[in-house]
């Protein structure tokens, strides 16, 4: 067993041989805005494009993703929902 960065080596070779994505890579520009709307959000100043109050964590994480991507920072692509049907 050998230990690379605190995970399990083999762990992380299963994952890579059934292509298991391990975590999306962002850049700091939208970390830092993701980290600002969870604020704003807990504060109760964040407010969707109709004016409503953010209550869902996940939301408030797509709008800090949005604005970060609309800056130019490294934000990945949604993944295609193709069936195969």
């Amino acid at each position: 067993m050998i230990k690379r960065n605190g995970i399990h080596f083999y762990i992380l070779k299963i994952f890579k041989l059934q292509n298991f994505k391990i975590m999306a890579k962002y850049g700091e520009k939208a970390q830092e805005k993701v980290a600002e709307t969870m604020h704003e959000m807990k504060e109760g100043k964040l407010k969707t494009g109709t004016g409503k109050k953010v209550i869902d964590k996940k939301q408030a994480v797509a709008i800090g993703l949005s604005e970060a991507k609309k800056e130019g920072g490294k934000v990945p692509k949604k993944k295609s929902n193709t069936s195969l049907f």
